[in-house]
């Protein structure tokens, strides 16, 4: 069998493989799992998951990895020529909807911040740290021209962070107090949200 031939096959393999882990870190942190609990998952044996994988640790990279573009994308789309209200309304509703797509992917990231970010700490200060400062510019830019209530932006940014993420590494907690897990949720959530930020953050006058 040549090389082309296998390439797809250990491809979907390996895609197999991180799905799995991805479930077991989400539920379990980075500490709590375990290549045998991974494995099982995968529905393979220990030996051959580290045929693909061999280590834990370098599972959990590949995922933070394929993670960091998609979960940064929501805050590069804020377009600074746009109309502010109109530009954050949108951002909370990427953010939210992103919960709600992608809640294996909000704990992961979880739980490795929790832990100290010791996988992902030089991400966290040079390009989110980076990318953050930018937004910030032009939030500051719209507050200065009186398009939007005078905040601070960074913290802007982390209050939206809170509270959407809030409804996917919370969510058993929401589904709890709410007595329902209906996908209704997320769209009074959003209705909150909006009146929250939006209607906070109109110019005054």
């Amino acid at each position: 069998m040549t090389n082309t031939e296998r390439s797809p096959r250990r491809a979907a393999t390996e895609a197999r493989i991180l799905d799995a882990a991805l479930d077991v870190f989400a539920d379990h942190g980075f500490r709590g799992a375990t290549l045998d609990g991974i494995a099982s998952a995968a529905g393979m044996s220990k030996p051959n998951l580290l045929y693909y994988f061999a280590t834990k640790e370098e599972m959990h990279v590949a995922l933070l990895d394929g993670l960091m573009d998609t979960w940064l994308d929501p805050l590069e789309a804020l377009d600074p020529t746009g109309e502010p209200i109109e530009e954050l309304r949108a951002y909370i509703r990427r953010k939210l909807a992103m919960a709600q797509r992608y809640p294996r992917e909000s704990r992961l990231f979880a739980n490795e911040i929790v832990q100290g970010a010791p996988r992902i700490a030089s991400m966290l200060s040079g390009r989110l740290r980076a990318l953050v400062q930018a937004k910030a510019a032009i939030l500051d830019e719209w507050i200065m021209q009186g398009r939007l209530a005078p905040v601070d932006p960074a913290h802007l940014i982390f209050a939206i962070w809170a509270t959407t993420q809030h409804y996917a590494d919370f969510d058993v907690q929401v589904c709890a107090v709410l007595d329902s897990d209906d996908d209704a949720r997320f769209d009074t959530a959003l209705a909150t949200l909006e009146i929250l930020f939006i209607d906070g953050l109109r110019p005054r006058g």
